[in-house]
Order: structure tokens, then C-alpha cells, then sequence
């Protein structure tokens, strides 16, 4: 349906941590065994414009930082129930605007939910913002770290797909599908337990 572009399989990791007033970016690039920082920032669409008008603006962003960066893997915040359904809403309006931006643009989509995120970074599925961000800014090695709690969130989502994408690929190419859904079930249980703690 869309036709994909010609990606770099070398280009970055986009993170992006969708939200319709404030939507955050990341992008992280392997150099040797260092990760580095490549962009980040939040991308912002007026209050006072309509819903349509506030979607448009976002997708033209978007769209503008794909043919930008020209990521070659693009990671996203799963929607998970949130206890305000106005924001859920959102949330999901402006998920669905990304996700249909990257399809446009041939560059696939990994979703992580916020505590798979979490426990990459940090070590802690519950982890707070602010321990996100920091280690964000030590794991980068951000002379600041990022200005916003939405552009960290998005570095993270980035990172996570860079540390985890390598050992999906290796179980799939091993071919070990039952080691692949083991390896699943092992972080869905370390999450739970996190979560239940």
C-alpha cells in the first residue's frame, strides 16, 4: 500500500513518545560500542487549534523528522489503559498519526510499553521520570540532560530498541522459537512482578 523508502539499515533509531500537546523524540546511533545521541526535542501542536488542525500540524512534523533523520527502525510507546480517557484518547490520536507517518515512509515500528522501557534503562520497571532521565544523560553521555521529561522518554524508548532488537533477531534467526517465546515470557513475568511490587 505505502512504498517503502531506500533505508539505511546504518541510520538511527527514532524513539518517539507520542502525545498530541507535547509529542517527544529521540534518536540514538551505534558508534563502535558506544551509543550516541543524534536528536531530540518535543514537537509541539497550538491549543487553540482544532483536533484535525492539531493532527495535521503533528504529521507534518513528523513526516519532516523521518525524511530527516531517515531512521532505519522507529520505537513507540505502547498505549496502555490510562485512568484519564481524555488523555488516553490523545495519547492514541497521536500514536495513530505517527505509526501512519512511518508506514508512509517504509520504516518499521517496534512498541514498547513504559515499563519494558523502564527496565532497560534503568534496571527498575517503575522507575521514576526523573531516573530515567538521569540515566538517559549518563548512558549517552549528555553533557545536560534532555529539557524535557517527554524528549528523555523518547532517548529511552530509542535505547531500549538498540539493546533489545539484536537479541529478538538473533533468537529468530537461531530459528528458536520456543527460546524466543521463553525469552518473552521471562519479561513479561519480570515485568508483573515489578508492576505487583
Amino acid at each position: 500500500m505505502f512504498g517503502a523508502s531506500a533505508l539505511d539499515p546504518d541510520g538511527p533509531v527514532l524513539g518517539i513518545d507520542p502525545g498530541l500537546t507535547r509529542c517527544g523524540y529521540g534518536a540514538v546511533r551505534r558508534e563502535g560500542p558506544a551509543t550516541v545521541a543524534v536528536a531530540c526535542g518535543v514537537m509541539r501542536t497550538p491549543l487553540e487549534d482544532s483536533l484535525p488542525a492539531r493532527l495535521a500540524t503533528l504529521e507534518e512534523e513528523v513526516t519532516r523528522l523521518l525524511a530527516e533523520l531517515t531512521p532505519s527502525a522507529l520505537s513507540v510507546e505502547r498505549l496502555l489503559f490510562q485512568h484519564n480517557v481524555r488523555t488516553a484518547i490523545a495519547v492514541g490520536q497521536a500514536s495513530g498519526v505517527v505509526l501512519a507517518a512511518a508506514a508512509r515512509a517504509g520504516v518499521p515500528v517496534t512498541h514498547y510499553s513504559p515499563n519494558e522501557v523502564k527496565l532497560a534503562v534503568t534496571g527498575s520497571g517503575t522507575a521514576e521520570k526523573a531516573q530515567v532521565q538521569a540515566m538517559v544523560t549518563r548512558v549517552l553521555s549528555l553533557d545536560a540532560p534532555p529539557g524535557s521529561f517527554d524528549a528523555a522518554d523518547a532517548l529511552a524508548l530509542a535505547l531500549c530498541h538498540v539493546w533489545q532488537a539484536p537479541l529478538h533477531h538473533a533468537t529468530e534467526a537461531a530459528g528458536a522459537s520456543s527460546a524466543g517465546s521463553g525469552f518473552q515470557r521471562a519479561v513479561e513475568h519480570a515485568l508483573a512482578r515489578e508492576e505487583a511490587s
